[in-house]
């Protein structure tokens, strides 16, 4: 098999560097998608029965990314280093599905967060006009420092004491915003690997024709 040589062996190098880090940027695209799921705090807000599961559906979408990310910068690896046509091809496909599934998840966090929060603000403050005393009611004041609601707060709090409506939004409007940058950059770093992946490809196939 011929190999590549002069300016497109720079490019399979850089091909193979960019693939590590791609490596490296799924891991940490994959432990904000964990930490997302598994916080404490996030996880002691929607842990009712009838919580509203929308939130979730954003953070699975980047754990699937992320793993996949990880997967497929790994044989993007094997393949600028083997120069093989086959594995550069299937990683390029992948790359257009992760592609895809990024910019999902970043499109589904910036166009749904006030869907979202709705929701949460919802399932509140239904929670807390059924009982107030609640151990979720409870978490949500100690977690978000606020108490009641805009339509009943309560009477024994300090001045400057948001309501928890309130707190709701600021708390998942952050959340939600880590989820649509971290897909949409994401997604954007994967411009670069497709040309790079397409650029290596070719010049396999040339030095394949000419030899």
């Amino acid at each position: 098999m011929g190999k590549v040589e002069g300016g497109m062996k720079c490019v399979k190098y850089l091909l193979f560097v960019f693939n590590f880090t791609f490596w490296l940027m799924g891991s940490f695209v994959l432990a904000v998608g964990l930490w997302l799921r598994f916080d404490p705090e996030t996880v002691s807000l929607l842990n009712g029965d009838k919580a509203p599961d929308t939130f979730f559906i954003g953070v699975y979408i980047l754990i699937g990314a992320g793993s996949l990310v990880m997967l497929v910068g790994f044989f993007g690896c094997c393949g600028a280093v083997r120069e093989s046509q086959c594995l550069l091809g299937s990683f390029f496909a992948c790359l257009l599905i992760i592609f895809g599934a990024e910019v999902a998840a970043g499109v589904f966090g910036f166009l749904n967060k006030d869907k979202i929060i709705e929701d949460v603000q919802t399932f509140y403050s239904t929670t807390y006009n059924e009982d107030n005393n609640s151990t979720l009611i409870v978490s949500y004041q100690k977690i978000l420092n606020c108490c009641g609601t805009s339509a009943d707060p309560c009477p024994d709090s300090q001045p400057d004491t948001k309501d928890c409506e309130t707190g709701i939004k600021e708390f998942f409007n952050s959340k939600l915003y880590i989820i649509g940058y971290v897909g949409i950059g994401i997604a954007g770093v994967m411009i670069i690997g497709m040309i790079f992946s397409m650029v290596l490809c070719c010049a396999i196939r040339n030095t394949r024709e000419v030899i």
